[in-house]
């Protein structure tokens, strides 16, 4: 292939993975207050899945699933597999988001807990367990973790992705993988080549670390396991001491747009977290690649620069 050819070609991904960002999912809180702030910046159609954190009660989490699709949008409950007490538990929680808020799409996570409630120990057992087959759940995300996982070496946690895609194609339902957040884009290729090498041909998800302040961005990182990527942050903190200007994910789309074709198609779309809240995320998933200056911030950023 020419030089040109492929410069072509990569523009062309690039331009891909731009018209994937207004279509990102947005992330919200089990308590279902966010519910109706979605409506000024976000439309209508929008995945927007429902945090499962440690001693949630999964009713609430199947209310506020039901209010979101009254208010128009696709709800995508998380399940933390440790923290359902017992299968009982389980398939009540998925007959409530089927019949109650149409749930088709769930995102699968094996819980912060340490140790299980009940049977499901992990992601695994739940693929084992016949309950998604049962309440025809047509499609599953599995959580990815570019920069490590905290309790999985990457061999284990690629044979665990292994058993999720084996799974999809005997069940027929869709899998695909949202990443955790990360402050570069290196992380992600990297990650990205290892399924590749692995033969786990899964959709990938890229999450993104919605506009916020270093400071707190830099809470969510530790509490979420974030490693080397973090010291794109602390660069910005070093250089320029208590920084407030908000920092969002354009360094790591920018990277991503950078990258080789090859190395990107497997990105499917994207997932916001909005760490700043929801105002700042819609607004920069509104905003991005429309601003003439946009492209200018972000390589600043990257060199170290403050925004202007």
């Amino acid at each position: 292939m020419t030089k040109e050819a492929l410069v072509i070609v990569s523009d062309q991904a690039s331009a891909r993975l731009v018209a994937l960002l207004p279509k990102a999912s947005v992330e919200i809180s089990s308590r279902g207050h966010q519910v109706a702030e979605l409506s000024d910046h976000f439309v209508g159609g929008t995945d927007v899945t429902i945090t499962f954190l440690p001693g949630d009660n999964y009713r609430h989490n199947i209310e506020t699933a039901a209010a979101l699709r009254r208010a128009g949008y696709n709800p995508v409950p998380h399940i933390a597999a440790r923290e359902m007490a017992s299968r009982e538990a389980f398939n009540d929680f998925l007959a409530r988001a089927r019949g109650e808020a149409d749930v088709s799409r769930i995102l699968l996570i094996a819980g912060d807990v340490a140790a299980a409630r009940g049977p499901f120990k992990s992601t695994r057992d739940v693929a084992g367990s016949g309950l998604l087959e049962a309440h025809a759940i047509a499609s599953v995300s599995v959580a990815g973790h570019p920069e490590g996982h905290p309790y999985l070496d990457l061999p284990d946690a690629l044979n665990s992705l292994k058993v999720w895609r084996d799974w999809g194609r005997r069940t027929g339902a869709r899998v695909d993988v949202v990443t955790q957040f990360c402050f570069e884009s290196t992380p992600i290729l990297e990650w990205i080549g290892a399924l590749d090498r692995a033969g786990i041909d899964l959709p990938v998800i890229v999450g993104l670390a919605g506009p916020a302040t270093p400071a707190t961005l830099t809470k969510f990182a530790l509490r979420c396991g974030i490693g080397n990527s973090m010291r794109a942050l602390r660069a910005q903190i070093g250089r320029f001491g208590r920084l407030l200007t908000d920092t969002g994910p354009d360094d790591v789309v920018r990277g991503l747009r950078a990258a080789p074709a090859a190395a990107t198609a497997p990105i499917a779309g994207f997932h916001l977290f909005p760490f700043g809240g929801l105002h700042k995320a819609g607004d920069w998933l509104r905003n991005y690649d429309r601003d003439p200056f946009g492209q200018q911030r972000a390589a600043m950023s990257s060199a170290g620069l403050q925004n202007p």
